[in-house]
């Protein structure tokens, strides 16, 4: 668990990753970006470290009339750092460019 806050500003609630993982993907989805943004909670590598552990997988925009190849362009790996953030909106700033 850490204390962290959902939005820039707000106050800091007790989040374990599968809170952590359903906010992110809610803020995803309000950005209108849930079909480049995958959210993973568990272990991804440093399992012995205190967690919770989340994962972000980054989807190229898919060109219109083409399917999406869901390789990801990009993956970053949140272990034993959440707390270090001012919020999880700022997980979607770091790896998602305008």
């Amino acid at each position: 668990m850490v204390m962290l806050a959902v939005r820039r500003g707000e106050r800091r609630h007790r989040l374990g990753a599968r809170a952590i993982a359903r906010h992110l993907a809610d803020l995803a989805a309000e950005r209108l970006l849930s079909d480049r943004v995958e959210i993973r909670h568990g272990c991804a590598g440093g399992c012995w470290l205190k967690g919770p552990n989340v994962s972000v997988m980054i989807y190229p925009v898919t060109p219109p009339g083409e399917r999406p190849d869901h390789v990801a362009v990009a993956w970053k790996s949140y272990v034993a750092s959440l707390d270090e953030l001012d919020c999880l909106e700022t997980i979607l700033e770091e790896n998602l460019q305008p």
